[in-house]
């Protein structure tokens, strides 16, 4: 049985994963009004963990592979928690 503070981290995660592809399908959207409140929360839940990431990776001509690693993170992580 799954310890329930891993259950908790992996719930967490699983959301989170959602936020961050909320924020990928924001940006296929065009027009879109960065002042509208379901784009801010998108922008303040993910730019701390999504910067740090584009930041370190090069340069990819204008793609932002940030998101795809950080989806790749959590799966690992996921995986790993529920291993316990």
């Amino acid at each position: 049985m799954l310890d329930p503070i891993f259950a908790i981290l992996i719930i967490a995660l699983n959301i989170y994963s959602f936020i961050v592809l909320g924020r990928v399908i924001m940006t296929w959207i065009p027009n879109i009004d960065p002042s509208h409140p379901i784009a801010q929360f998108l922008h303040r839940a993910t730019e701390p963990v999504l910067r740090p990431i584009r930041e370190a990776l090069p340069s990819q001509g204008g793609l932002d592979f940030s998101p795809m690693l950080v989806l790749i993170g959590i799966m690992v992580v996921t995986r790993v928690l529920a291993s316990f």
